[in-house]
């Protein structure tokens, strides 16, 4: 053989690389493949841990239960919600708008309401080294649930935030102005503690003025009444979690401690005192998670979520649209009621790691920045039904001479998930078991800018 001719390669016992071949081993293919489904699966593992650190689980909180408001526990029952289009009405490329603005498709385009003014709902969080205007010292309004200060949560950085809308400024809070605007008024809060939070701290920024005094209180906040006497000025709380009747009536099929609700009739605790306001502020929807029945005309319509009945299913999304149009029905149709409607919008929760009652917490110490998260699941849901319904009724009651602006928090208020007492809340038990408080707000805390929400508003109307 002449040296140049080239050797036949020889098998030499399968070890790699032993035998030549013009594309490489093809005797050690099934081994590469081996090896590189390894190496593909040690890939996946950093992905995963870092995704799973990263995901946000907007779980819903559940409200207060009935017989304990404080326990902040109920069944957990609800329909499992349709993913929504956040395009439908008005988030695209990490940007937000109610339905009373318009947004271009340029995000750096402004964003104006249908009035030709700045729309407050759209902007971002910033530094703001002014702190509170109030503390747990200067503010006797503050419930023991919500004063964090008082319960020692370590960080204060919460409090040093303000809401910078895309296309203005929105002025700090001026009590004064607003005692004078008000003056002589009754501004009602209608709906669930959510709403009783607001009304706390609104009363706590006014008290930096004037102390108000306790005219009226039944005994469980439920109901309460505030006066600040020199403005002549009351803020009111009606508790009305659903605004429709809730029934003892007995039902087939059913035990006498399901909740019923009467879609078709407005709770009269509130409507029966629609004549006395000059301002309602109505909100709520968390309420509507609980397992309901249905009623129109005292005949079953359906429900949400009641196993071992022939009832159909559906849904709370069906029951809270039902019961706010009913609202904003009793609203217009008043015959003594002249004042002025705002719906506050939805007030996202912001449990992580679990629900309210499997450990869920809500420890993030910073705001989101606009690209860090969505509007999305039950919060979207019910958020569109809120704008669809306010539509409705505002083009109802402009007919008959009544003004409804919206107060539309949601966006600011999902950017928000460091404002919650979380751990930071006690029971007044203290041997109760204390669950995680991540729905509603601490005392100070990012609560206070829904006021500077109202009172631009108002100033707007005054105008």
């Amino acid at each position: 053989m002449s040296p140049q001719a080239k050797k036949t390669p020889q098998y030499n016992g399968g070890v790699k690389g032993s035998v030549w071949h013009p594309y490489g081993d093809w005797r050690a293919l099934p081994l590469r493949r081996k090896n590189l489904l390894i190496w593909f699966l040690a890939a996946l593992i950093p992905y995963a841990v870092v995704r799973s650190y990263f995901w946000h689980s907007l779980t819903l909180y559940k409200p207060d239960a009935p017989n304990d408001e404080s326990s902040l526990q109920t069944t957990n029952y609800r329909s499992s919600p349709a993913p929504i289009s956040l395009q439908q009405y008005g988030q695209t490329n990490n940007s937000f708008k109610s339905i009373g603005g318009t947004l271009d498709d340029d995000t750096n385009s402004t964003s104006i309401s249908r009035d030709g003014e700045c729309n407050l709902s759209t902007g971002q969080w910033i530094p703001d080294p002014s702190g509170p205007f109030h503390t747990n010292k200067t503010c006797r309004a503050i419930q023991e649930y919500q004063d964090c200060m008082k319960h020692e949560r370590p960080d204060t950085g919460y409090l040093h935030w303000r809401w910078k809308p895309d296309s203005c400024e929105l002025p700090h809070f001026d009590a004064t102005g607003f005692l004078n605007l008000v003056h002589g008024k009754i501004l009602a809060f209608i709906g669930d503690s959510i709403g009783r939070n607001h009304m706390q701290s609104l009363a706590c920024l006014l008290s930096q003025v004037e102390d108000p005094r306790d005219i009226y209180n039944d005994g469980t906040d439920k109901f309460s009444r505030w006066l600040f006497p020199s403005y002549n000025l009351t803020l009111a709380v009606l508790w009305s979690p659903f605004f429709v009747d809730e029934t003892t009536t007995e039902i087939e099929g059913t035990t006498s401690d399901q909740l019923k609700l009467r879609l078709d009739v407005a709770d009269e605790r509130w409507t029966s005192q629609l004549h006395e306001f000059d301002i309602v502020l109505i909100s709520g929807g968390q309420w509507f998670l609980k397992a309901a029945i249905y009623l129109e005309k005292d005949e079953v319509l359906g429900c949400h979520y009641c196993p071992g009945t022939n009832f159909t299913q559906l849904g709370f999304y069906f029951g809270y649209r039902k019961a706010l149009r009913l609202a904003f029905k009793a609203i217009n149709t008043s015959p003594d009621y002249k004042g002025l409607t705002f719906l506050r919008t939805f007030s996202p929760d912001h449990f992580e790691n679990g629900r309210w009652d499997s450990g869920g917490t809500c420890e993030r110490t910073v705001p989101y920045k606009n690209n860090e998260i969505t509007l999305d699941g039950i919060n979207a849901e019910m958020y569109k039904i809120q704008l669809e319904e306010f539509k409705k009724a505002e083009k109802e009651g402009s007919a008959r001479g009544l003004k409804f602006k919206l107060l539309d928090i949601t966006w600011a208020s999902l950017l928000r998930p460091d404002g919650h007492p979380d751990r930071y809340r006690r029971a007044k038990d203290k041997n109760a078991k204390v669950l995680n408080d991540c729905l509603h707000w601490c005392l100070p805390g990012p609560i206070d800018t829904w006021s500077e929400f109202l009172l631009e508003l108002l100033n707007r109307d005054s105008e």
